[in-house]
């Protein structure tokens, strides 16, 4: 075992998780927008994060490119950096769990396995997944940063849907088809499904 981690101990918190919670008057949780890029994944994680706010609710958003800016600069797009990438924000993720607040995660995590991961690291209600879905002919067409047009050229290698894979999620807890909602549908569905669930 590496000595580092046979000398490190966890120091429990004098605050629990609980004790946040009722502070917030709300659960805890993550809500993990996945789908390809262009989907609609950060519009919709924005969109949702502004109503829960106007509602009171202590919520994040974790924008995919935004991280790449600072905690995962150093990271690039081969399946090795993209399986780090999604691992780093699990645990940033789960701490914010632990701090009481809600978090969106808007990433594309192409791979199943990856999203599981995250998934085991908290509590079987502490975790939704959310796909985003949308045809790759739509998010092509869509294309707001013309990085599908670059992905064409070869001008950017490891493009999920062009030269990557993208493992759609086979049971998510929640599916926003994109290119039938509109933003303030999929937000609307999304605060029924929280509200059901008891989580705000």
């Amino acid at each position: 075992m590496n000595r580092k981690v046979q000398n490190i101990v966890w120091h429990e918190s004098s605050i629990t998780k609980q004790e946040r919670r009722g502070l917030n008057k709300h659960h805890s949780f993550i809500l993990w927008f996945t789908g390809l890029s262009a989907s609609g994944k950060s519009s919709v994680a924005n969109a949702l994060a502004r109503a829960l706010h106007e509602q009171g609710k202590q919520a994040f958003v974790l924008d995919g490119d935004n991280i790449r800016h600072g905690l995962n600069k150093d990271l690039g797009f081969n399946e090795q950096n993209r399986k780090e990438n999604i691992r780093r924000i699990g645990e940033v993720s789960k701490l914010l769990v632990e701090s009481g607040q809600i978090v969106l995660t808007a990433f594309i995590s192409p791979y199943r396995e990856d999203r599981e991961l995250v998934r085991a690291l908290v509590s079987k209600d502490e975790f939704i997944e959310i796909y985003v879905k949308c045809s790759i002919e739509e998010c092509e067409r869509r294309d707001p940063k013309g990085l599908y047009k670059k992905a064409r050229n070869q001008e950017i290698p490891h493009f999920t849907g062009i030269s990557a894979p993208y493992e759609e999620p086979l049971n998510p807890e929640i599916v926003l088809d994109t290119e039938v909602l509109s933003i303030d549908e999929c937000v609307s569905t999304l605060i029924n499904a929280l509200t059901k669930k008891g989580f705000i």
